[in-house]
C-alpha cells in the first residue's frame, strides 16, 4: 500500500519555531504500530512527556463512486484514517491515563455525521473515528483524560485542494461552501481554534463530543437557497 506523507511537515515545524514553539517534524505512517510507537517515544524523549495528542493525519479516499472502489481503496483508507487514529490514540492514552490528566482531540468529519460530504469510505472512516472517541471516553472513565472529535465542513487544505483548483478554474471560487448559512468555505486556522479549545483545561468539561465546526452545514435538512434574496 503506498504512503502519501504530508511533504509540508517539515514547514509546519518551521512555522511553529519562528512563532517562540519547541517542534520537531516526523514523517511516519500512523497505520505502522511500530512506527507510531516510535514517534510518541521521541515525543517523550525530546520533550519530557506527553500532555495532549491531536490525531489529525487523513486521506481523503479519492471520493469514487462505491461500485468503483476497490478492496485496495477501502483499506487505505480506512488503515489511515481510522486504525491509525486508534493507535496513536490507544498509545498517547496509556500515559495520559499513568499521569492522571490529559486530552486527545481526532479529526473526523461531517462526512461521519451524514451523507453527500464525501465517497463511502472516507465517510465509513470518519464515522468510526466518531464511534471510537464516543466509546474510549467511557472507557477512560474516572481518569481525567478527556477525548473529542472535531468534524470539520471544507475546509481549503492540501486534500481538498483539487475541489478548490477546479473551482478557480471554471471561476465558480465564490460558490464554495454555499449551502451553509455562514455562506462560505472555512481556513485550517479556524479548526485549528477549536483543536487548541478542546486540548486546553478551558474545555476541562467537554467530553466525547463530535464538534461540527463547518459555517452550519450539519445544521439543517436539504435546503435550496432561496433565489428571491
Amino acid at each position: 500500500m503506498a504512503i502519501d506523507y504530508a511533504a509540508s511537515v517539515a514547514d509546519t515545524a518551521t512555522h511553529i519555531e519562528k512563532c517562540g514553539g519547541v517542534s520537531v517534524a516526523v514523517k511516519a505512517d500512523v497505520s505502522d504500530e511500530d512506527a507510531v510507537q516510535d514517534f510518541i517515544q521521541l515525543c517523550v524523549d525530546r520533550f519530557g512527556g506527553i500532555d495532549g495528542l491531536y490525531a489529525n493525519a487523513g486521506v481523503s479516499g479519492g471520493n469514487k463512486p462505491f461500485r468503483e472502489l476497490t478492496l485496495d481503496d477501502w483499506q487505505r483508507t480506512l488503515s489511515i484514517n481510522t486504525v491509525g487514529t486508534f493507535l496513536c490514540v490507544k498509545h498517547v492514552a496509556e500515559r495520559l491515563v499513568a499521569q492522571k490528566n490529559g486530552s486527545i482531540v481526532c479529526t473526523a468529519s461531517v462526512a461521519g455525521l451524514r451523507a453527500n460530504a464525501g465517497g463511502v469510505d472516507y465517510s465509513a472512516s470518519k464515522a468510526g473515528v466518531i464511534s471510537m472517541v464516543q466509546t474510549i471516553a467511557y472507557e477512560l472513565y474516572g481518569s481525567n483524560v478527556r477525548i473529542n472529535a472535531i468534524c470539520p465542513g471544507l475546509i481549503e487544505t492540501g486534500m481538498t485542494e483539487p475541489i478548490f483548483a477546479g473551482a478557480r478554474k471554471k471561476g465558480t471560487e465564490s460558490r464554495i461552501g454555499q449551502v451553509n448559512p455562514t455562506a462560505r468555505y472555512g481556513a485550517p486556522e479556524e479548526i485549528a481554534e477549536m483543536a487548541c479549545f478542546l486540548l486546553s483545561d478551558a474545555a476541562s468539561y467537554v467530553n466525547g463530543q463530535a464538534i461540527a465546526v463547518d459555517g452550519g452545514l450539519s445544521a439543517s435538512h436539504p435546503w435550496i437557497y432561496p433565489q428571491s434574496r
